[in-house]
């Protein structure tokens, strides 16, 4: 299982100390606030929260289409978040403008396309442009600068050689050096191993630890390589179009975790005489224990905003497997699910439940043993997965409503409650249906079919035990 970051305990450590005579606590360096974006409606990013002290390495993971180039892009002021706030040192980015931008964040991109016949000196000093005065002159500190970036990122000896003539670990060196002569508090790298053989790889991401440790640069890096990830960052971002996973490499890198979210089952471990992760693909032994003895989760979890958290973490604890869903990326219970669940349904930001994602419910539901019914609210978007309950409930699946507080089990009504009006108020549909009346009454079908109501994490555990 992995950890949550404790943002605001950790917030509190970093800045301990800090607060100079008569001054605030100093803010993190970056801060992203609940952003959201996406291209042609469609959302990429949902609901990102994410925090970045000064000094700190950060590496993104996660498949093709996740995020990550994105969420650089939104960081260094290129894309602007259709949702929430990107605050650098404390201050919204958009008030920062481009040349403020521009000289506390630099980007090393994938790869530089340049027209010109440039030499290295020259492209390195194009990183003092924001510094540059309207005339376009440069003065002795700037040209200082430049041979100290040179010198830190070992191009010197290059200095009059033509960028385009360079290999692409030189020429990934020369855009360092570029980015280190703007003298940022932050430097932004998309796959800086990308195209480069073993060798430049590696001398690629010493150089850029090394920069972190002797100068302090905070580093946040898009990677594809899991093995140089958990080799160079400390800290790794698990990402699927939201934050999956935050923590350090042993936490994140976690087998059932990557299989999850790449789709592929992998080894992880620490190699005879290394110290570092590695992440490889399944040995003959496993794979052969795997595939004559698939595990089947034989529960089915329906949860949404939150609701599902305590159930999946007790089933989890239990070892008891299960499938999760339909639920929307972006959504906690989906970010949790991913971890812990043997597989999950899952549906874009926003949309309401498709037609595919409704095949792949009634799918597991034909398999399952028994339903739990988290104390989601039911609107239109997920009121069809209430509906594929209540016919799974008519054909005798065994289904547990999921109530604990039972709220409105308290209230005193004008008149005597039945024994099924009782059960329907333990619930707590009443006040989670926004669907006029529709989602009450298909969980008043469920009740009628045999549905059980439980209060407890407990009870709840031991019910899905003798299904099980």
């Amino acid at each position: 299982m992995v950890k949550k970051r404790n943002v605001g305990a950790q917030f509190i450590a970093s800045t301990e100390g800090k607060k100079a005579s008569g001054s605030q606590f100093i803010a993190p360096l970056l801060q992203i606030d609940g952003i959201t974006f996406g291209y042609d409606r469609q959302p990429l990013l949902y609901d990102i929260h994410v925090q970045v002290d000064e000094g700190e390495m950060v590496g993104l993971l996660g498949p093709n289409g996740s995020g990550k180039t994105t969420l650089l892009r939104l960081i260094s002021g290129v894309l602007r978040p259709q949702r929430g706030n990107i605050l650098l040192e404390g201050r919204d980015l958009r008030v920062w403008g481009r040349r403020g931008i521009a000289r506390r964040i630099a980007v090393v991109p994938q790869e530089l396309h340049v027209p010109f016949a440039f030499s290295v000196e020259e492209m390195v000093s194009l990183g003092r442009t924001p510094f540059i005065n309207l005339l376009g002159t440069r003065s002795k500190h700037d040209i200082s600068i430049v041979q100290e970036a040179m010198q830190s990122t070992e191009i010197t000896p290059l200095a009059g050689r033509i960028f385009n003539e360079l290999s692409g670990g030189e020429r990934q060196r020369v855009i360092m050096a570029m980015a280190l002569a703007q003298q940022p508090a932050l430097l932004l790298l998309d796959e800086p191993t990308s195209h480069l053989d073993i060798k430049y790889q590696i001398e690629i991401l010493e150089l850029v630890q090394r920069l972190n440790r002797r100068l302090g640069v905070t580093v946040i890096a898009a990677m594809h390589d899991l093995n140089l990830a958990a080799r160079y960052f400390p800290r790794l971002l698990l990402f699927q179009r939201g934050v999956v996973a935050d923590a350090g490499p042993a936490e994140v890198l976690e087998p059932q975790l990557l299989r999850r979210v790449y789709g592929i089952n992998v080894q992880v471990g620490i190699l005879r005489g290394a110290e570092h992760l590695s992440v490889l693909p399944p040995g003959e032994e496993a794979q052969e224990i795997e595939n004559k003895k698939p595990v089947q989760p034989r529960v089915h979890v329906m949860a949404g905003g939150g609701s599902g958290e305590l159930i999946m973490r007790g089933l989890a604890d239990a070892h008891i497997p299960f499938i999760a869903g339909a639920l929307n990326i972006g959504d906690s219970d989906h970010a949790l699910a991913l971890r812990l669940a043997s597989e999950v349904i899952t549906e874009q930001p926003y949309a309401p439940v498709s037609a595919a994602a409704l095949e792949q419910v009634r799918a597991s539901l034909v398999q399952a043993s028994i339903l739990i019914l988290c104390p989601m609210p039911i609107g239109p978007g997920n009121l069809s997965l209430l509906r594929e309950a209540a016919s799974a409930a008519k054909r005798g699946l065994p289904i547990l409503l999921f109530a604990p507080g039972a709220p409105g089990s308290q209230m005193v009504p004008e008149e005597p409650l039945t024994d099924e009006d009782k059960l329907l108020q333990r619930t707590g549909i009443a006040i989670r249906d926004y669907t006029n009346g529709e989602g009450l009454k298909l969980v008043h079908e469920m009740l009628q079919a045999g549905a059980m109501v439980v209060g407890s994490l407990g009870e709840a555990i031991e019910t899905v035990k003798q299904y099980t």
